[in-house]
């Protein structure tokens, strides 16, 4: 068979139509900032990740861990990330500050954790028996302000004041400083991993939740964008995913710890990560995508009563719920 100018051009035509076919239909890259090193709390991620959730919504997703855990909401403020791994009350913070200026342009687009993990934590056998006993006790802290807060208004429900205890800064090292009798109890500890953390060690924890004790119900872990320019349906095939993947692993908890551990290695296949891989997955939020806006404006509420954040702020203009 000749094979003419017209064959070769036609040829060349439909493999550069295919081409641009391929090309249209590649996936949306997209950038998931971390708030912390890797654990059970990112379970959905890496499992519509590793499962292909994320790849069935033609999404190209890099989950990153922060160097600094407090840079990733700002970050994404900045456009430097898609999406960020975030916290209903440092959201807020985030969006309410003093001076308006300062306000960082995020909005909340989805929960991955919808209550809080916070709680006071004490040694089981310790002297810590209700909030009352801790009057005149040694309180173990990390972060100055919000847990200041949290911790004012537990102790209110038993008609004491910040006065009443002694605030340390134990800089991270909740269990450490548990386990050496430092302090007799500590605030800002998540109940899936420090009470599992004791437990390895041979210790029984005791767990106060926040919420049972004077603080509003809030969402632990959410996903944040940059409000301008927020692409709806890129969002809502992500959370799509997100859902999809819940279902799964909560479907299949032993092969999905095995795919998670995999993906994050030596460093996250251990046996803390393993204990509250199983206390997390309850935990998770069945539709990543759901939105409580009584919730955000009520703990709003309570963040200003405390003085934390100093302006009221539209609920609008820092969340947005996305179907």
């Amino acid at each position: 068979m000749t094979i003419t100018r017209r064959h070769t051009l036609a040829a060349g035509l439909a493999l550069g139509a295919a081409g641009l076919g391929r090309q249209a239909a590649a996936a949306d890259k997209v950038t998931v900032l971390l708030d912390w090193f890797l654990n059970p709390d990112h379970a959905a991620l890496v499992i519509a990740k590793t499962q292909g959730f994320f790849e069935k919504q033609n999404l190209d997703v890099s989950l990153t861990v922060p160097a600094d855990p407090s840079a990733p909401p700002k970050l994404v403020a900045a456009g430097k990330g898609d999406y960020a791994v975030s916290y209903q009350p440092q959201l807020h913070m985030f969006v309410a500050p003093e001076r308006a200026s300062e306000a960082l342009p995020l909005v909340r687009i989805g929960v991955l954790v919808p209550q809080p993990l916070n709680a006071l934590v004490s040694l089981a056998n310790g002297p810590i028996k209700t909030i009352a006993d801790l009057k005149g006790k040694k309180v173990g802290y990390s972060v100055a302000g919000f847990e200041d807060a949290i911790l004012a208004a537990m102790l209110e429900t038993a008609g004491l004041t910040l006065k009443d205890v002694t605030l340390i800064n134990v800089n991270f090292a909740l269990t450490t400083a548990l386990k050496s009798r430092q302090i007799d109890a500590v605030i800002g500890a998540f109940r899936n991993f420090e009470l599992n953390d004791l437990e390895i060690e041979k210790l029984k924890g005791a767990a106060f939740p926040v919420e049972d004790f004077g603080v509003p119900v809030y969402d632990e872990l959410i996903l944040v964008a940059r409000r301008d320019g927020l692409d709806i349906d890129r969002t809502r095939r992500l959370l799509a995913a997100l859902r999809e993947a819940t279902a799964w692993l909560r479907a299949n908890p032993a092969a999905a710890w095995d795919a998670f551990a995999a993906y994050g290695g030596k460093e996250v296949a251990n046996e803390l990560n393993r204990r509250a891989w199983q206390d997390t997955l309850p935990l998770l939020a069945s539709d990543p995508a759901s939105l409580d806006r009584t919730r955000y404006a009520r703990f709003a509420a309570f963040l200003k009563a405390r003085g934390l954040i100093k302006r009221d702020v539209p609920l609008e203009s820092y969340v947005q719920e996305i179907k």
